[in-house]
């Protein structure tokens, strides 16, 4: 074993490893090999974990001294299942932030001047458990809500869950989720039954075809893309319709651009292309769903003009791509935010749910449908372990009495049928006065909400607002008590990945300061608030999920370290998981695929003479989120260092912008001023901006208001804008400089 790491640590075989040396502060490498081989791999702690950025679910080892991690080295492929030898350059390389200089290591709370003091764990929990308390016993605990985090254990988030419904009386508990693949959840339950991937990763590698939508797939899952290009360069097909030429286009066998907004219309074209020409799978249709006939009624007004007319996809590239898909013998539909968050996601997911029923391709290797998640445990975290206001863990429904019934009795406490507030709803709820108090953890709200000056504003007049987090972030601005809680890389629990992999991650290093696992903060907070909770180990809250949870009721650590990760639903400890979903039957009442007719849903918000732009955002790879962590990483901020806004060379030209020209974007909510990036990756009509910076915050510029009915997703994919040059900065720059690169040895 010793021989094997210290093996491990000479070699070089990392896809992130040309990004660093060309993005790292020079001798960043060397030192980062020196700090590794001047210490004796006896004195180091190593630990197989599963990555804290994406839900990709990349496993590796780490290496800490104790005071630091020194280094990122692959495991075996038996137990990295989805990455082998592979990383991104975030994984492999951003954990300055656990020694940041600003990371919480004591508790704060809002002295009477209005500044911030240190305080001990018994004075700051004391003054939660009385804020908390004190609107309870006022207002009720409807008038309480808690945001969970995704970035925290499935067992933590299972404890937000319960905190939420036992401790503070409110179902008002949702998390991240609730922001970006909610409609997902929504959609595919209404069809399929699960609200989530069908596939594993081993049926993303083997398919003949692709159709990927709203996804920047090289960018924002870099692992799982390299996935994608070896298995196109050995011949799969690769569809891909996106308002940006993204990167993973480059490799596309065909690539149609789209206007935002209308994702509904062009599916809807492709499946009326396909019925019409008898290529969809007339017995699989016949045997395994139901509303077919509704579906052939709804699509007939997307005839190949209408799809041109609203999406500006011509004829030929819908006939080309639906012929590919009838062709293929194979096809595995994946998507992200780009297909989700809109007023009508909900309905997105389910034209395109119905398009690989029709296909066939459900059920069988190398089919399925994978939305690709983003957070790390946002799958787990975010939708199984039930920090949901309609759900309780296992997406079992808190209105149903039966279910209701199981879990106050394990609780011990009586709980609301009634749903409580979505995400972006606790905020409308508590500008009306009917929320006074929020428990945020993991979660930047100020930052991540859709209309960001609102969500400011809420947060300023809350009557008692805690944050729990790794950094006094721009939501603790606003907080009365700010508790610090622990990195992934200083807890153990598990991450439930993207293709549902319920994963080990292990502690390598002590919790930073006197911060704390999320678990724990919240098992003292209960106890003061007078339950009793007396877990012993993120193990036995495990063992409670699995009680509980019939889609986690054979998972336990035990069995997720020795097998290497096991994918629900995995009802009992004899089962082996389910690599992949609806190979008999469909989690339906009678077994079968739903399928809904979708009709035509235009955005919320369209452009207009005032505002003629529409503004699309999203990620970029040097970045993550809003910043908490890689912002704190010299060499990502030296290689993306601010934000900026694409648009089009013809657009530019007509507003006298060029590249490095500082630019302000206007909405009918705000505005911001950030530098121009002129390319053709956009169309002339659209302009696009990343999410990552608190400096310009692009979320002001998003509507809070108009929300997906089913499944309350902001709009955020969808905001009229208008540019102008902003006069007196103009900054060259050479246009291949800015555009994002391709990540090197990503292919």
């Amino acid at each position: 074993m010793e021989r094997a790491r210290a093996q491990a640590l000479q070699n070089v075989e990392h896809v992130a490893e040309g990004v660093a040396a060309e993005t790292l502060p020079e001798g960043k490498l060397f030192e980062v090999a020196s700090a590794v081989g001047d210490k004796r791999l006896s004195e180091l702690t190593v630990a197989d974990t599963t990555c804290g950025y994406c839900a990709v679910g990349c496993r590796f080892d780490l290496y800490s001294d104790g005071e630091e991690i020194l280094a990122a080295r692959p495991t075996d492929d038996e137990n990295a299942p989805v990455n082998g030898i592979s990383t991104c350059v975030k994984g492999k390389f951003s954990y300055g932030f656990v020694n940041s200089d600003d990371r919480l290591t004591k508790p704060l709370v809002r002295a009477e001047d209005g500044s911030f003091r240190t305080a001990s764990w018994d004075e700051a929990l004391t003054r939660v458990a009385e804020g908390l308390g004190a609107i309870k016993e006022e207002h009720g605990g409807e008038a309480l809500s808690l945001i969970a985090s995704s970035k925290a254990t499935n067992e933590e988030n299972y404890l937000m869950g319960k905190f939420a419904r036992q401790v503070l009386g409110t179902n008002s508990v949702d998390n991240c989720n609730r922001l970006c693949h909610s409609s997902t959840v929504a959609g595919l339950a209404q069809t399929y039954g699960y609200g989530a991937a069908s596939v594993s990763t081993e049926d993303i590698e083997q398919t003949d075809c692709y159709l990927l939508t709203g996804s920047n797939t090289t960018e924002a899952h870099p692992v799982l893309a390299t996935r994608i290009k070896q298995n196109v360069r050995d011949g799969a097909d690769l569809l891909v319709f996106d308002p940006r030429e993204v990167q993973i286009a480059e490799y596309a066998t065909q690539y149609s651009r789209v206007q935002p907004g209308y994702d509904a219309v062009w599916i809807n074209g492709i499946t009326r292309y396909i019925i019409e020409n008898d290529l969809y799978d007339e017995a699989f249709v016949a045997e395994r769903t139901s509303g077919f006939e509704d579906v052939k009624a709804s699509v007939q007004e997307f005839t190949p003009e209408r799809v041109e007319e609203v999406t500006g996809v011509p004829p030929e590239e819908i006939a080309s791509a639906a012929e590919t898909l009838g062709a293929a013998d194979t096809c595995v539909f994946g998507w992200t935010l780009g297909l989700t968050e809109h007023s009508h996601g909900t309905e997105n997911v389910i034209a395109m749910a119905n398009l690989a029923a029709i296909t066939g391709n459900l059920g069988k290797p190398g089919t399925g449908v994978s939305p690709f998640r983003g957070q790390n445990n946002v799958q787990g975290g975010g939708g199984d372990m039930g920090p949901l206001p309609d759900n309780f863990p296992g997406y079992q429904d808190i209105a149903d009495d039966e279910i209701r019934a199981k879990f106050e009795e394990a609780w011990d406490c009586d709980i609301s049928p009634e749903y409580g507030h979505y995400t972006t709803q606790m905020f409308l709820a508590a500008h009306r006065g009917d929320v006074r108090g929020m428990y945020i953890i993991g979660e930047n709200a100020a930052l991540s909400e859709p209309g960001v000056n609102h969500a400011e504003e809420i947060l300023r007049d809350l009557d008692f607002l805690v944050v729990q987090d790794l950094f006094h972030n721009e939501t603790a601005e606003y907080a009365d008590v700010v508790l610090p809680a622990c990195s992934f890389v200083e807890k153990t629990g598990t991450f439930t990945n993207t293709d549902r992999t319920v994963q080990m991650v292990k502690q390598v290093m002590p919790p930073k300061g006197d911060s704390r696992s999320d678990w724990e903060i919240l098992q003292d907070l209960a106890n003061r608030m007078g339950r009793d909770w007396n877990y012993a180990s993120s193990a036995e809250i495990m063992d409670e999920v699995n009680a509980l949870t019939p889609l986690y009721g054979g998972v336990t650590h035990e069995r997720v370290d020795s097998e290497g990760g096991l994918q629900w639903p995995c009802p009992h400890e004899d089962h082996p998981g389910t690599k992949r979903l609806y190979e008999d039957a469909f989690n339906t009442d009678d077994g079968l695929a739903h399928l809904q007719g979708i009709g035509f849903s235009a955005p919320a918000e369209t452009p207009d003479d005032e505002y003629p732009f529409t503004l699309t955002t999203g990620r970029v790879l040097y970045q993550y989120h809003t910043g908490t962590m890689t912002h704190r990483e010299e060499g990502i901020m030296q290689y993306t260092p601010s934000d900026f806004v694409e648009i089009h060379p013809d657009t530019a030209a007509e507003y006298g912008i060029e590249s490095g020209d500082e630019v302000r974007i206007r909405s009918r909510r705000g505005e911001i001023v950030v530098p121009a990036q002129v390319t053709d990756r956009v169309g002339p009509d659209t302009v696009f901006a990343p999410i990552h910076f608190a400096e310009s915050a692009v979320n002001r510029l998003t509507d809070e208001d108009h929300l997906d009915p089913a499944a309350a997703t902001p709009e955020y994919k969808v905001s009229a804008v208008s540019i102008e040059r902003v006069d007196g900065h103009h900054e060259t720059a050479d246009e291949d400089e800015r555009e994002q690169p391709r990540a090197a040895g990503d292919d």
